[in-house]
This record gives structure tokens, sequence and C-alpha cells, in this order.
């Protein structure tokens, strides 16, 4: 990274204790950074076959920004694509734009339409359960709309980052009891407990601080992410009643990562409810990596195994 990229970055703030002021603050910044040109030295390229675009969502009680991508030019004779909705990492910083590298990638490459929502972002007025409803409405809305999107219903796949996977995987519960369907769950270097365990794994000493993620963030977060008198359980898919019936997950751990033992108990706790789930370890990845390819050389392989994982369950 060059002194010109690193100066464009905002300073972080105390992680222990930021007024509501400074996180809003930090954060806009930040994705100003990461939707920047600056900034794709370190989150990549998008793939020329596919076209990015901002639209805006009418959902129940709010506007919601999601960023679109397309293969273009759009397959010969016309027909539908299948659909990959998306959910950026983050918890209370990020922006879809830093996802552009493999959500256009996976756009031409598949083809399908993907869909990165813009969800709310973690601070005091907005616990998780509120990122949640933000990305299970977008997967409703996009396969109600099936016609004007140009998506077949049936071919639809979940797929997030840390916050949020947890965000897809809670979907991928919904969806079993009611529609749309989903045919896979991709849940990369996921944080899939919020609970007040989110901290005993021993990944999150072995790596209780790294360049991308550290305890600090990961106490903020919890901190945020439930509200007074919620059951975190309603927001940790690790404590889910029931992990059966769902649709079939890849999950990628990325070893050097705080987050890494939760992605293992996930994994094992899918296939004991008889979920069928792939667990894909990157050796020595850090958090967040598949959005920093231009840092991380382990992004290439997996976003390959992504893509491969998708097209087999999207296209069969």
């Amino acid at each position: 990274m060059t002194e010109t990229t690193r100066a464009q970055r905002p300073p972080e703030p105390d992680w222990s204790a930021p007024t509501t002021e400074e996180l809003i603050a930090y954060r806009d910044a930040e994705n100003r950074f990461r939707a920047s040109d600056a900034a794709r030295a370190v989150t990549g390229e998008p793939d020329p076959g596919a076209s990015i675009a901002w639209q805006t969502l009418a959902l129940p009680g709010r506007d919601l920004p999601v960023r679109v991508y397309r293969p273009t030019p759009e397959p010969e004779g016309g027909g539908v694509l299948p659909l990959v909705v998306h959910v950026h990492g983050g918890g209370f910083v990020g922006t879809a734009a830093q996802s552009d590298w493999v959500n256009s990638h996976l756009a031409a490459q598949l083809p399908a339409v993907v869909v990165s929502v813009e969800h709310r972002l973690l601070d005091p007025d907005h616990p998780m359960t509120t990122a949640a409803e933000d990305g299970w409405d977008v997967l409703r809305h996009v396969v109600r709309h099936a016609g004007p999107w140009g998506i077949h219903p049936a071919r639809t796949a979940v797929f997030g980052e840390s916050a949020g996977a947890l965000i897809c995987a809670l979907a991928a519960i919904r969806a079993r009891d009611t529609e749309p369907r989903l045919r896979a769950q991709v849940l990369v270097n996921p944080a899939v407990d919020v609970t007040g365990t989110m901290l005993d794994y021993p990944s999150a000493a072995e790596f209780a601080r790294t360049p991308t993620l550290g305890l600090p963030q990961l106490r903020l977060v919890g901190r945020l992410a439930v509200a007074p008198g919620t059951d975190p359980r309603t927001v940790s898919p690790l404590y889910a009643d029931s992990l059966g019936s769902l649709a079939p997950a890849l999950v990628v751990v990325p070893t050097h990562d705080p987050l890494a033992d939760q992605g293992r108990r996930y994994a094992e706790r899918l296939r004991s409810a008889g979920t069928p789930a792939r667990l894909a370890e990157h050796p020595g990845a850090g958090h967040a990596f598949l959005s920093m390819p231009g840092m991380a050389p382990q992004a290439e392989a997996a976003r390959t195994e992504i893509r491969e994982f998708l097209r087999a369950a999207l296209t069969g």
C-alpha cells in the first residue's frame, strides 16, 4: 500500500468507548475510502465483463441501496439468470463497493445477477436485527420481482462475509420454512456467535490483535449487535434451535482470524444437523481476506472455489 493510499484512511477511534458521533464519522470516512479508486490496490479491480450500478429498493418502511452486478453482454438468447444476494462484511463499518472484485467476477463468470445489500450498519440505534431485516427484505423483494430483474427465483443463493455471513446464515434459516427457497449459502469468515460466548473460542485468543480484526472491535460488535432485552440467540445462528434441512453451505475460513473457530464450529453444527456443509480453510489468510485480493494471495483461490460451488448449485 502506498503512502498516498494510507494517508486517505481515517484514524481509528478508541474502540473501547467510541461515542456515536465518533463511530459514524469514522465509518463514513472509512467507507468513502473503501469505495474510492485509491482503494483498488487493496480491494481489487472489477471484472470488465460485468456492469456495476447502484439501485434503490423501496422496502417496507424504508428505501435501501443495493449494488447490482450483471454480466455484459447478457447471455445470448436472453432468458433469466441465477440470483446471488450478497452481504458485505464490517458490522459497524463497510460498503458493498468494497466487494466489487468478487461480485463482478461472479456476475461475469457464472453468469448471474449479483445484488449486494447496503444494509444499515451497527450503532446504538441499529442493532443486528435491523441489518438482518435488510438482508431478508432485499432477498424477498428481488425474488418476488423476478421478471423485471431477469432472474430465476428457483435458482437463488446467498453469499456473505463476516457480519454479512451472519445475515446470510439467518436468511438461510428463515428461508427453510418459507419462500424463497435457496439453492446454496456461502459464508466467508462468518461471525455466527454474538452472544456472551463470542470471545471464548481458542482462535479469538490466538489472533486477538490482527491487522483486519481484533478483540477491541469484536467487543464493540458484541455491545452493538444485541439490543437490551433481545434474546441474543435470535441473531446468533450458531445457537439456532435447528440447523437441519437448510441450503447446502460452503464455509470459508481464513486460519489467522479470531473468528476461525466460529466458522469451524458452524460447519460442524450444520453437518451434525444433516445439512450438507463444506469447510474450506485457507492457511495463513486473515479476516476479510476475500475483500483484499491486492494484499491476500489466498483470495484468488477462495474466489474460484466460491464460483465453482455456486455454479454447481445454481446451474445444475
